[in-house]
């Protein structure tokens, strides 16, 4: 992953956003940087797998726009998180013995939120798009690779890997608190097909469906503080 890049994008954009809307109208515009923490749950939503939901972790950078007169706030950053997910597989062809093996997404998300102030500097509804750039999917335990993937004949655990790794999201929460701190509670949504990258792998997909779809889905708990 090109993080020097992304981050340099990231920073030209908010310095963009900065200028842009401090020149505009003769409100008194306020500037803020804030600072995220979270945990997050994962999920794959998909007919191809049986999943169970991961824990993980995030963290996010975030410049806010301010304008006091006005009924919402934006805000646009990066953040960053590495997530678990399991996917039910067995040991061998026959094995009855299933279990769920893990594996971790790692992710960066440029976020353009809106923050309807239900009651300002106390309450927001923030909703907007995200674009993701994410990792493989990467096997916590190496000694996994050769287990046999549910719903599957002889797909294998590393044989799915190689997901999607651009996508685009949608992100709906609310944040509580006061105007420097604030607890905060979001879902994210993947528009895009996760698993579409799997249909040109030349996979071997006997004993299920050869048509690959998957849309991500996360939901981040977290706290923010903001300068």
């Amino acid at each position: 992953m090109k993080k020097p890049q992304l981050t340099l994008f990231v920073a030209i954009m908010l310095c963009c956003l900065t200028k842009g809307f401090s020149q505009k109208g003769n409100y008194h515009i306020t500037n803020g940087i804030s600072i995220t923490g979270a945990i997050t749950k994962l999920d794959i939503s998909t007919n191809n797998f049986t999943t169970k939901q991961g824990d993980g972790f995030l963290g996010a950078l975030t410049a806010t726009v301010d304008i006091p007169h006005r009924w919402y706030n934006i805000s646009f950053g990066m953040q960053l998180s590495e997530s678990s997910i399991g996917i039910a597989a067995r040991p061998t062809l026959v094995s009855t013995n299933n279990t769920f093996i893990d594996y971790k997404l790692f992710a960066a998300q440029v976020a353009f939120l809106g923050h309807i102030k239900v009651i300002p500097d106390y309450v927001t509804i923030d909703l907007g798009p995200m674009l993701q750039y994410n990792s493989k999917l990467e096997l916590k335990d190496a000694s996994n690779e050769t287990y046999y993937i549910n719903n599957y004949t002889n797909l294998t655990a590393k044989d799915i890997s190689n997901i999607s790794q651009f996508n685009l999201n949608g992100a709906v929460g609310a944040s509580l608190g006061v105007r420097n701190f604030k607890l905060k509670a979001q879902y994210i949504y993947g528009f895009t097909n996760i698993l579409n990258k799997l249909e040109t792998q030349n996979l071997d997909t006997s004993g299920g469906s050869a048509r690959f779809k998957g849309n991500q889905n996360m939901l981040v708990l977290g706290a923010v503080i903001s300068f």
